[in-house]
């Protein structure tokens, strides 16, 4: 593959312009890499009583869905709207997160404890003490995760 690269002093916004026939796995791969690749100055928008707040990633220990909305709680159990999917807040937040069930995904780094729960799902207490499961579909996958096995 060809690889073109301009730099310009003047250029206020990285932007890349693939043209490929198909998404291979490598591509794929690459774009998710130049996706996240200013994730460490990411800043989510999020909405609480009213006001708008910009948040960090390390910030949130817990994001899922609630009812219609997509909610993520900080570390004082603080709760804010997000306005942007589930699947895509999980693409964006990066390695630090990971998704324990359909509608959740949690920070990793902050974990307070995991527990055996009912069905073979498990419990998962944060450190902001907010509660959720693991469910069995998402067990494989957080525990390679964590190097567990």
């Amino acid at each position: 593959m060809r690889v073109e690269c301009n730099i310009h002093a003047d250029c206020a916004e990285p932007c890349a312009v693939l043209h490929i026939r198909q998404i291979t796995p490598a591509i794929a791969e690459a774009i998710s890499l130049l996706e996240r690749e200013d994730a460490s100055s990411l800043s989510l928008v999020a909405g609480r009583g009213g006001k708008s707040y910009f948040l960090k990633p390390e910030d949130l220990e817990l994001v899922r869905t609630e009812g219609r909305e997509i909610v993520g709680y900080d570390r004082q159990k603080n709760r804010y709207r997000l306005d942007r999917p589930l699947y895509e807040l999980e693409h964006i937040l990066g390695n630090v997160f990971v998704r324990v069930s359909k509608s959740s995904i949690i920070n990793i780094r902050q974990i307070r404890h995991v527990s055996a729960g009912f069905n073979g799902t498990l419990e998962l207490v944060m450190k902001n003490g907010m509660e959720d499961y693991i469910s069995r579909s998402f067990r494989k996958s957080f525990k390679e995760r964590l190097g567990l096995k």
